[in-house]
């Protein structure tokens, strides 16, 4: 059950657990992204272009409606083009029209962009475990658990 917490109830500098989850969630999120970024940039992409590509690999076929693979990558649809566009260009990506329905395109994954996901994953393996070398296995493990909750998506595979 919710309930609605105005901030005249908590005063303005008594932020809750839940909030204080959230806020250094977001900061790790940055400050891995930024480091995963670094190591990505070696192979030409950034974080949200693996992404992409990632979730090409894993879909059945190696392709994708661009509405899908926003919902995947917690983007737009226009974000999407902005990204699959010039990823296109290069020859990671390529189009592919839908043979059920003339208006929807589909992204499909290149050989090349499977060369570069597979080459840029060896890296961020390295790096993710740099990361989060400080933790136990099993820290992990309930981590991994936990984001899957809050709708992480990613599986091994």
């Amino acid at each position: 059950m919710s309930r609605q917490v105005h901030v005249e109830d908590i005063g303005m500098s008594k932020l809750t657990q839940h909030t204080i989850f959230c806020l250094n969630h977001a900061l790790v999120y940055t400050r891995i992204s930024k480091k995963l970024d670094n190591q990505l940039s070696i192979h030409g992409i950034n974080f949200s272009e693996f992404m992409i590509l990632l979730h090409l690999d894993q879909a059945i076929d190696n392709k994708l409606k661009r509405i899908d693979l926003a919902e995947k990558i917690g983007l737009s649809a226009s974000g999407v083009t902005r990204l699959v566009t010039p990823m296109e260009k290069i020859g990671l990506l390529h189009k592919e029209a839908n043979k059920r329905d003339a208006r929807v395109s589909l992204v499909k994954l290149s050989s090349s962009g499977q060369r570069i996901l597979q080459e840029a994953t060896v890296n961020l393996n390295a790096a993710s475990q740099e990361i989060l070398s400080k933790l136990e296995e099993s820290s992990i493990s309930e981590m991994l658990k936990t984001l899957s909750i809050l709708g992480g998506n990613i599986r091994r595979h």
